[in-house]
């Protein structure tokens, strides 16, 4: 079954749980035409979804992609090559637990105003790479849980990091059982108020 939503511009906001496990639904298509600023929770729990296609991003006003794709657990393929995040002040808990997502390009993200990236990939389980080379994270206050759980992550260059805003550090890296390397001789953590286990059971 293939599942087709358009938002038009009468709609002021996007609540959470458009659809549910039970629906026997494998694909959306999303056409973006509307003026509301936030996407927060917009498929949290869409447990029966296995692709997302977005067709056009175009616009410039969404500033919230908090739990967006939050515990859309059978979640394989994800395209975000059109996707505008200029203005995207909350990526927190974005694509925490998609347990199936094996690949994530996030490579064209524009993190500038980014201040909240805390469990941003956590529970990311079967995911392989993930390229953030391009993440500017200046702003960034909390990266707690960023990256715990992703038991497959076999590299992660975080070098580029900026960390000197950054206060929340707590389990940053936690149970990443497969990396072997990880270069964080840059992190400022000289604000950083929580650290705790941030890298417990890495790097053995």
């Amino acid at each position: 079954m293939y599942f087709h939503i358009y938002f038009n511009d009468n709609n002021e906001v996007i609540k959470r749980n458009y659809l549910n496990e039970n629906e026997n639904v494998k694909k959306i298509k999303i056409i973006i035409d509307y003026q509301i600023k936030s996407f927060e929770n917009l498929f949290k729990i869409c447990k029966c979804v296995e692709y997302i296609y977005f067709k056009k991003f175009y616009r410039n006003n969404i500033n919230n992609m908090c739990s967006m794709f939050c515990g859309c657990s059978s979640l394989k393929e994800l395209n975000l090559s059109n996707f505008n995040t200029n203005n995207v002040t909350n990526m927190g808990c974005m694509f925490f637990e998609c347990s199936a997502l094996k690949e994530l390009n996030v490579s064209n993200f524009n993190t500038n105003n980014v201040t909240n990236m805390g469990d941003m990939f956590s529970e990311c389980s079967v995911l392989k790479a993930l390229n953030l080379s391009n993440f500017n994270t200046n702003n960034v206050t909390n990266m707690e849980y960023m990256f715990s759980n992703c038991f497959e992550l076999k590299e992660l260059n975080v070098s580029n990091f900026n960390t000197n805003n950054v206060t929340n550090m707590g389990d940053m890296f936690s149970t990443c059982f497969q990396l072997k390397e990880l270069n964080v001789s840059n992190f400022n953590t000289n604000n950083v108020t929580n650290k705790e286990l941030c890298f417990m059971d890495v790097l053995h």
